[in-house]
């Protein structure tokens, strides 16, 4: 059983992780007509931006990560003389962690399981489910699907670079007697605290499901955000209650993970009928003199 007071930290970060990604939703962009909506996607060129950014992310993490992780801490929360200096946020947020190493560990095996596994298979079936109800065809899903690959990816290539530069002491390190520090179980992960990658990857899955869904003009979009961000937030508190990240770390991990969510989609993958006016409007170009005055204008249409 979870203490009260733990319980209290959850309900309260849950609410402040919602109403501050609940703006970034493009829900209001729905589309009311019938019929879904077709987006530019081009299956080599978005097959190997998601294939390269899929093998960065996986190599970095994997292969490279030994020479890539900081040993030190670059962003240690403590003075030159070891006075500690975490911030007042994240010493409140640190509340949730778990007492116990068990309980830490559940945290932190939970966390994986709902971060990898159950989200986005999650998210993947509920997106296939809105767009089914809406008469989208199994190649729309298949971009979809593709779609939200990508954005996590990228996100993900972009958390990681983050991670190595600034190397943040964990937290659960960042209490270890310095001795200790080269004890842990992967030494190497000691310094990647910010910003949470499971966080960035759950937030953009869902950012990415919804902004598609509302692109496309799925009628039961809402469904996506109701069901996505109540199950992302739990994986960011998870990760705190497995002191593995502080707030600011899951925080962060939120709202770039929703950002790549939200602008791959907008960026790469438009409305072909959106694109169509400019792709198919003529250049010309025009000089008019002005009466009275020694200039001409110049107007024209690109």
């Amino acid at each position: 059983m979870l203490r009260r007071p733990m319980l209290a930290h959850y309900r309260t970060l849950a609410t402040f992780c919602l109403l501050l990604l609940a703006p970034l939703s493009p829900a209001a962009a729905q589309d009311t007509s019938d019929s879904p909506r077709a987006l530019r996607f081009n299956w080599t060129r978005d097959g190997i931006i998601t294939g390269t950014a899929g093998v960065l992310w996986i190599s970095s993490e994997t292969v490279f990560k030994d020479s890539l992780a900081p040993a030190q801490c670059r962003w240690c929360d403590r003075a030159p003389d070891g006075t500690d200096r975490l911030n007042r946020l994240d010493r409140w947020g640190r509340g949730i962690a778990g007492d116990t190493a068990a309980s830490r560990k559940r945290a932190d095996t939970w966390s994986n399981v709902i971060g990898f596994v159950g989200l986005p298979l999650g998210m993947l079936g509920t997106q296939y489910a809105v767009g089914h109800s809406s008469g989208a065809s199994g190649e729309f899903f298949a971009q979809d699907a593709t779609i939200m690959v990508q954005s996590a990816v990228l996100a993900s290539v972009a958390n990681q670079a983050v991670k190595f530069a600034v190397g943040r002491e964990r937290p659960f390190v960042h209490v270890l007697p310095e001795s200790e520090k080269a004890l842990t179980a992967h030494p190497n992960d000691n310094n990647l605290s910010f910003y949470s990658g499971h966080t960035n990857l759950a937030f953009s899955l869902v950012a990415s499901a919804g902004t598609v869904a509302a692109m496309r003009g799925y009628k039961h979009q809402a469904v996506i955000w109701g069901v996505g961000l109540p199950v992302a937030a739990s994986v960011g508190l998870l990760r705190m209650g497995a002191d593995k990240h502080y707030l600011s770390d899951v925080l962060t991990g939120a709202v770039l993970g929703t950002a790549f969510g939200v602008a791959v989609p907008l960026l790469l993958h438009g409305r072909v009928e959106d694109a169509s006016p400019s792709a198919t409007r003529h250049s010309s170009v025009s000089l008019n003199p002005m009466l009275g005055a020694q200039m001409v204008g110049l107007s024209g249409a690109f």
